[in-house]
C-alpha cells in the first residue's frame, strides 16, 4: 500500500524491520512477566496499532479511493487502541475466545475489512497502472515533455480560450544544432542525454500554463498562453544564453537554433499554420549560423 502511495522511504524499511521483531520479544517479555490475557491483549493491540500507523499517509493520497483505504486503516488503528484499553481498564471481555457480542463484532469487523483490505489493493493497483497508461499516452518516455498528440489537443483549446479573451499566445519551435554530428560522434546513448539535458534545463524557465512539447527526434515546442512578443522574446533569448553558457557533466556541449510567433489568435487560427511559420522561421536562424533566434509574423 505505501508503495502505491510512492511512500515506500528508509524511515519506513527501518520500522517495519525493528518493529516486528522488537514485538515479538516484547509479547514474550509480557508473557515471561504478567502473562495474563489481558495484558496479551492490549500488548498485541498496542504492537499492531503501532505497525498500521504509517498507513494514515494514504489519506492525503491523490485519489478518493486511496483516502478510503487510508481511512479503513485509520479504523482498524482506532479499533485495536480501543480493544487495548477496553481489555485493560473494563470488565467487558475482549478475547477473541470468550462468547458474546464483543467476539461476534470483532470476527465480522475483521472479515469485512480483509475483504476491503483485498478489494482496494487491487482497485489501487488498477488505478495506479491506468495512471501509468495515461502517463505513457501522454508524454514523450525519454524526456517528460508532451506528445504531439496530447499537445495538439491541449494547444488547440488554449487558442480558442484565448482567441475569446482577445490575448496573446506566443509559439517557440526549436531543435538542437548539428544533433546528428553529436549522435554519429558520441553515439545515441549521448544524443539521448543531450534530449534529456535540454529539456530539464528548459523546463524551470516555464510557467505552469505553459505547453512543451517533442514532435520527435531532436524537435521541441513550447506554447506560451498569455505571452506576448517582448515576453516570448526574453524567454527564447535567455534559452539560448542559458544552454550554450552553463556548465554541464555531457561530454559534448550544443546549441539550439529556435523561431518565435507571437499571435492574438482568433477562431480561424490553427496549431497547425502556427507550426508552419516557426519552422519556417527555425531554418531562417539555422541559415543565420545556428545558435541563433528568428521571429515570424502571420501576414
Amino acid at each position: 500500500m505505501l508503495r502505491l502511495r510512492n511512500e515506500w522511504r528508509t524511515r519506513y524499511k527501518i520500522m517495519f524491520r525493528l518493529a516486528i521483531p522488537l514485538s515479538i520479544a516484547g509479547f514474550h517479555l509480557v508473557m515471561l512477566i504478567h502473562n495474563e490475557e489481558d495484558a496479551r491483549i492490549a500488548y498485541c493491540s498496542a504492537a499492531l496499532a503501532i505497525i498500521l500507523a504509517p498507513m494514515y499517509r494514504l489519506i492525503k493520497g491523490p485519489s478518493p479511493l486511496m483516502k478510503v483505504i487510508g481511512y479503513i486503516y485509520l479504523f482498524v488503528v482506532a479499533a485495536n487502541l480501543v480493544r487495548g484499553t477496553t481489555a485493560l481498564f473494563t470488565d467487558i471481555p475482549a478475547s477473541f475466545f470468550t462468547p458474546g457480542i464483543y467476539q461476534l463484532l470483532y470476527l465480522v469487523t475483521i472479515y469485512i475489512l480483509t475483504i476491503l483490505g483485498i478489494m482496494g489493493f487491487m482497485l489501487l493497483w488498477k488505478e495506479r497502472t491506468n495512471q501509468e497508461l495515461l502517463y505513457y499516452a501522454s508524454y514523450d518516455d525519454l524526456t517528460g515533455a508532451l506528445n504531439r498528440r496530447t499537445f495538439m489537443a491541449s494547444a488547440k483549446s488554449y487558442l480558442n480560450r484565448y482567441a475569446k479573451k482577445g490575448e496573446a499566445v506566443s509559439y517557440l519551435l526549436f531543435d538542437i544544432d548539428s544533433f546528428k554530428d553529436i549522435n554519429d560522434k558520441y553515439g545515441h546513448p549521448i544524443g539521448d542525454l543531450v534530449l534529456q539535458d535540454v529539456t530539464k534545463r528548459i523546463r524551470h524557465y516555464l510557467d505552469k500554463d505553459d505547453l512543451f512539447v517533442r514532435y520527435g527526434g531532436d524537435e521541441f515546442g513550447i506554447l506560451l498562453p498569455g505571452k506576448g512578443e517582448r515576453e516570448s522574446s526574453a524567454l527564447a533569448e535567455r534559452i539560448k544564453i542559458m544552454l550554450q553558457s552553463a556548465p554541464t557533466s555531457l561530454p559534448v556541449s550544443y546549441t539550439i537554433s529556435m523561431g518565435v510567433l507571437t499571435v492574438v489568435p482568433d477562431q480561424n487560427t490553427h496549431m497547425e499554420s502556427m507550426y508552419t511559420r516557426c519552422d519556417q522561421a527555425l531554418y531562417t536562424a539555422k541559415r543565420n549560423g545556428r545558435n541563433s533566434i528568428y521571429r515570424s509574423r502571420f501576414g
